[in-house]
């Protein structure tokens, strides 16, 4: 007689839905929300798996490194809880595929949470909450965390069971290599969004100077010559948008020689470097602490 299959009911989905919520409670340096991801599995993991040695492979393959956006876990959550329980029930599905979906679907979804929740669907609703508290209704901040966690709820509960749905098709097709497709894509979108990020929120400034020249009279503000007061600000500014340099020296430094032959340059290497890092099993709590001290003793030397 075949074993009978094993499946998650809406009531474990909800637990695990519930869970999440709490994705952040453990977050450290190291692994950042894997605790917190673990953690809200826990319902699931009980539910398919009936020996502790499965269980506690199950816990463990889902420590590992994961972090998103908090709320767009939740689809890449529902994807998961379908793997899961398709490996439970038989299929040919190993930790590697379990973790290639969800390192190829945070980084996508990470960068789509912020501008939609925290720059756009919180602000509205913060702002209505406090135009009513501004005029003594008592209901602003009432409004504002009922229409909030309403949103949230709802969001992450819906993109779960739709990540659920998505991912019972996807381990329909295991033999076509729809999975391996799904993670390719996923890692693609995941290193475009890497690298767009890079420019952003990576910056070293190299502050030696190469060379100092002085400019010709008229090329600068003379600031000797301006009138006293609002006035010589307001000519100050009139000047320097015709294109005045502030100072009689113009100063090249390092940096900008490295600008003008490819821009962002050193924190491209830099993220090279600590991917090289990481992948050589260096810990990433070393990693952050060595750029700390190599910034700190850069500055005091005058490079940085």
């Amino acid at each position: 007689m075949a074993e009978e299959k094993v499946h998650l009911t809406k009531r474990d989905r909800l637990a695990v839905a519930w869970r999440s919520t709490f994705l952040q409670g453990s977050w450290n340096y190291e692994r950042m929300q894997n605790g917190g991801w673990c953690y809200a599995l826990i319902p699931a993991i009980k539910k398919l798996y009936k020996t502790k040695e499965d269980r506690a492979s199950a816990l463990k393959r889902h420590m590992e490194f994961f972090n998103t956006h908090p709320y767009l876990a939740s689809p890449v959550m529902g994807v998961t809880l379908a793997l899961e329980e398709e490996r439970a029930n038989g299929a040919p599905i190993d930790d590697t595929a379990i973790q290639g979906v969800k390192v190829g679907m945070m980084g996508p979804l990470a960068g789509v949470g912020d501008p939609v929740f925290w720059f756009t669907v919180r602000p509205i609703l913060g702002a209505l909450g406090a135009s009513l508290a501004m005029s003594g209704n008592v209901l602003g901040p009432i409004i504002f965390f009922i229409a909030w966690n309403l949103i949230r709820w709802g969001f992450m509960w819906y993109t779960q069971e739709f990540g659920y749905r998505a991912g019972s098709k996807i381990t329909e097709d295991l033999s076509g290599g729809l999975l391996q497709y799904v993670t390719s894509l996923a890692s693609i979108m995941g290193m475009f969004v890497l690298g767009s990020l890079i420019q952003r929120w990576v910056t070293i400034k190299f502050t030696p100077t190469v060379s100092s020249v002085k400019l010709a009279k008229g090329a600068y503000i003379e600031w000797n010559k301006l009138p006293s007061g609002a006035n010589g600000i307001k000519e100050a500014l009139i000047q320097q948008k015709d294109g005045l340099s502030l100072t009689a020296r113009k100063v090249t430094t390092l940096q900008d020689n490295l600008d003008s032959l490819i821009p962002g340059l050193a924190a491209l290497l830099l993220t090279f470097l600590c991917m090289w890092l990481l992948k050589k099993k260096v810990s990433p709590i070393v990693i952050i602490l060595g750029i700390f001290v190599v910034g700190v003793l850069g500055h005091v030397i005058g490079i940085l």
